[in-house]
């Protein structure tokens, strides 16, 4: 009878004991599944936060564009408004077409040189971001490099021909520079072995595009106008340079107040995410380092404009801040307050001298400056970076790696473009001819290459 009772005892205790077992284990499952649920339900968030903060930065990017065509229009004359402003919305439409095409592919498809093309798809590419929205991101920087080139060539250039090169920027000149860099190309590529390691310790670095956007559109602008020439009127007998002046400096500062505010998208919007605390300490930092940047670059314009000139210059103010702009661009991440300020103020003070080199040295006609602004102050502000960067920067004690690495990577593409810029322009100038005649010139382009005008008294 003990015996029997004995081992009751210790049946009942293990039948409890394993339904307490089963019980936990159920509840540890419960707990599992809710943690999983609550990470599920914060990684959406986070992903659904990052892909709303890329799309409203590249909505910002894409109102850069009136803001090019408003600055474009403002420093040249009235009888060819149309024909820029129709330039501009081109660049756009057959941007976003190709790139999505031809570009994106190039870009970021596999390939130390050139990446592999993948034509009309984007699904090989993975962004961790939704693909759609990545392409939208990255074709509103295509559009703007092609942008940059219409002005240095304004007033005298075949529509026709504004088309076919416009083209070729971007299916074939910034996608390839652009793999060099942001499509995993020989230039950022950091594995041990590869040849900026090798060479310089470190990789070339461009956050936002100060080099691959803005300077490949300024050195295909400078080769493109020299290719041209300079409008009829511009240099006398003696050689001088005369000045041509634009038609509406209102319109010319509102574009600039428009890119300005575009530039927040361009800029914080390239770190494509928002999510974390390191997201939002980064956008507000690459905020505030871009627009000291800018503000240098326009106090320090209107400084060297004074004191060069006998007065201070309202044009050169404009491009001042755009050079402020376009060299904080691809440091605007690594820099502290201070070193935004001064690569901004160096940007706008070298805007001046190159502008007035590149019109009375060179006898390069470019009537709203672009190639000083974007070629010039792209490739310097580049190259300020491996002095600034809190991180690396020869000033903060990182060596001469970085520096190199910078100096290499902005040389190197603006090599590409300018070569590549050489060959497109002269090709369509011997095919076709790059230049209308020259009653349709001094006329005007909008009657005769569009059939309207942008203004009727």
């Amino acid at each position: 009878m003990d015996k029997k009772y004995t081992i009751y005892r210790i049946a009942k205790r293990g039948l409890a004991a394993l339904f307490m077992i089963l019980l936990f284990s159920k509840s540890v499952m419960a707990q599992d599944a809710a943690d999983n649920d609550v990470a599920t339900t914060v990684n959406d968030l986070s992903l659904g936060l990052n892909t709303v903060w890329m799309l409203l930065a590249a909505m910002l990017v894409f109102f850069m564009q009136p803001g090019f065509a408003l600055v474009e229009a403002g420093f040249t004359r009235t009888k060819n408004t149309a024909n820029i402003l129709m330039k501009n919305f081109c660049d756009f439409s057959f941007g976003s077409l190709l790139y999505w095409a031809v570009g994106f592919g190039i870009m970021f498809g596999a390939g130390g040189f050139i990446g592999m093309p993948n034509f009309f798809n984007i699904d090989f590419y993975d962004s961790g971001l939704p693909s759609a929205g990545f392409l939208v991101f990255q074709t509103v920087f295509c559009a703007t490099a092609a942008t940059i080139v219409s002005g240095a060539m304004a007033e005298r250039t075949k529509f026709s021909m504004y088309i076919c090169y416009s083209i070729l920027i971007c299916t074939i000149i910034y996608p390839v520079s652009g793999h060099w860099t942001w499509g995993g190309g020989w230039l950022m590529n950091g594995e041990e072995g590869s040849f900026m390691t090798k060479t310089f310790g470190t990789t070339f670095h461009d956050f936002a595009g100060s080099t691959i956007v803005h300077s490949v559109g300024g050195w295909v602008a400078l080769v493109g106008a020299a290719v041209i020439g300079p409008r009829i009127g511009k240099y006398g007998k003696d050689k001088k340079s005369k000045a041509i002046p634009g038609h509406n400096l209102t319109v010319a500062a509102l574009g600039v107040f428009i890119l300005w505010f575009g530039w927040f998208g361009f800029n914080p919007g390239s770190q494509l995410a928002a999510a974390t605390e390191g997201d939002r300490t980064a956008i507000s930092s690459v905020f505030l380092t871009t627009n000291l940047a800018a503000c240098a670059g326009g106090v320090m314009s209107i400084i060297t404009s004074w004191l060069k000139y006998g007065k201070p210059s309202l044009s050169l103010t404009l491009n001042g801040i755009l050079a402020g702009l376009v060299g904080i661009t691809a440091g605007c991440d690594l820099v502290s307050p201070i070193g935004a300020a001064l690569i901004g103020g160096i940007c706008g003070v070298a805007m001046v001298f190159s502008v007035e080199f590149m019109d009375k040295v060179l006898k390069i006609d470019d009537p709203v400056g672009a190639s000083s602004v974007h070629g010039t102050c792209g490739l310097l502000g580049t190259i300020l970076t491996g002095l600034f960067a809190t991180e690396g920067g020869l000033f903060y004690g990182g060596g001469g790696g970085f520096l190199g690495a910078q100096t290499f990577g902005t040389l190197i593409i603006g090599l590409w473009a300018a070569a590549m810029g050489f060959i497109v322009f002269k090709g369509l100038d011997l095919i076709h001819g790059l230049r209308v005649p020259a009653r349709i010139e001094e006329e005007g382009l909008d009657i005769y290459e569009h059939g309207e005008s942008a203004y009727y008294s």
